[in-house]
């Protein structure tokens, strides 16, 4: 028998799709003139917990200020704001953004998860990997990232 609030793996999957799914509609709402901040709000709300608590946020382009553990700064690195390194990460736009690597610990009603992803800009060749981890809670039957950590992965020389 499951227990109410245990995360299933299902759940996880989809919870990363629509993590993905949202910062490609965001730009998308940036390039057609439509209130991309508005959707900004409504997807930090949806996928951060900062309704419920503390929530720890180190995002891929983050090097002056490297923490946005509040949700104005998160819609800062969103969006762009209030930091002045932030140039909107989900208004670049993405044209693509595929998960690869991924996999997590489940833990009653908590799961850590991390693996890679692939995003492709709008219009161009270029792709920009990153890694990313997740912690995840599950508050009223849906899940929300209490702590993110990601960067960027660059291939070094080997020489």
């Amino acid at each position: 028998m499951t227990k109410h609030n245990e995360i299933n793996p299902v759940e996880v999957e989809g919870f990363l799709d629509s993590w993905k799914d949202w910062v490609i509609a965001i730009g998308i709402a940036y390039q057609k003139g439509n209130d991309y901040r508005e959707k900004a709000r409504a997807f930090i709300a949806t996928h951060y917990a900062f309704d419920i608590g503390k929530v720890l946020f180190k995002p891929t382009f983050a090097n002056d200020v490297l923490f946005r553990n509040n949700f104005e700064d998160a819609l800062s690195y969103f969006v762009s704001g209030k930091i002045s390194e932030d140039s909107g990460f989900a208004i670049k736009p993405w044209e693509e953004i595929k998960a690869s690597e991924v996999n997590f610990i489940l833990e009653d009603n908590l799961c850590a998860v991390m693996g890679v992803l692939d995003l492709k800009p709008l219009n161009s060749k270029n792709k920009t990997k990153i890694s990313f981890t997740f912690i995840l809670v599950k508050d009223n039957e849906k899940l929300k990232i209490k702590v993110h950590h990601s960067s960027e992965i660059k291939w070094g020389d080997k020489t």
